[in-house]
């Protein structure tokens, strides 16, 4: 009588090298499936009497609003290319669950100014990981709200690298050092604000999305 045959299509109760090679090169490819190759940026603001349809409406802006999304930290996949909007959400699918690293900022104070960011700091070497950053404020302006959440990943990215700066030099000094450094190629944010004009919540968020 033949023995029972694993998913490999060898006897479940028998080891054999080739049965141990195959699966390993299914979990690698498992694996490598499950780093994202490309990721894009989004943003949108939303206003209803109640918080949570704020926020679905801020999905909508952004376009995102049809997936189960699941937010993530802040690590940039080597070799992940940056693609548009247009682009990106033309790759997702209704109900899919999608990745991201997500910042929001809600409020139903009239005149409050409220922004959300993402920022990204990318390294010269392809085959070293960048950091993507998260950063909501009240009072701050869309300018200053994305500067401090590029500022916070391009931080996080130096700290990696050894490049060692003031905590307390500017921004533009920042910058600076990072093109001198030769390590750090770019940074970006993508930075929604808003100025509420009445007693409704309003949701403003910001989004990096990544497309497997």
């Amino acid at each position: 009588m033949a023995l029972p045959e694993d998913e490999t299509g060898y006897p479940a109760n028998k080891i054999t090298t080739t049965g141990f090679n195959i699966l390993i090169a299914k979990e690698n490819k498992t694996l490598s499936q499950s780093i994202p190759k490309e990721l894009f940026f989004t943003k949108g603001v939303g206003t209803h009497r109640e918080q949570l349809h704020s926020f679905e409406l801020a999905l909508r802006d952004a376009g995102i609003e049809k997936c189960n999304l699941v937010q993530v930290s802040s690590i940039m996949p080597p070799g992940c290319k940056i693609i548009s909007r247009r682009e990106g959400l033309k790759k997702l699918q209704p109900g899919a669950i999608t990745f991201c690293v997500m910042s929001r900022c809600c409020s139903n104070e009239p005149k409050r100014l409220i922004s959300a960011s993402v920022g990204c700091a990318i390294p010269v070497d392809k085959k070293t990981y960048g950091y993507i950053s998260e950063h909501h404020a009240f009072g701050f302006t869309e300018r200053q709200t994305g500067d401090y959440a590029e500022d916070l990943a391009a931080a996080m990215l130096a700290s990696t690298l050894g490049i060692d700066f003031d905590v307390d030099e500017s921004w533009d000094e920042k910058k600076e050092l990072f093109k001198i450094s030769g390590k750090i190629v770019g940074t970006r944010n993508t930075t929604q604000s808003c100025v509420l004009k009445n007693g409704d919540y309003t949701t403003v968020l910001a989004a990096a999305v990544f497309v497997f």
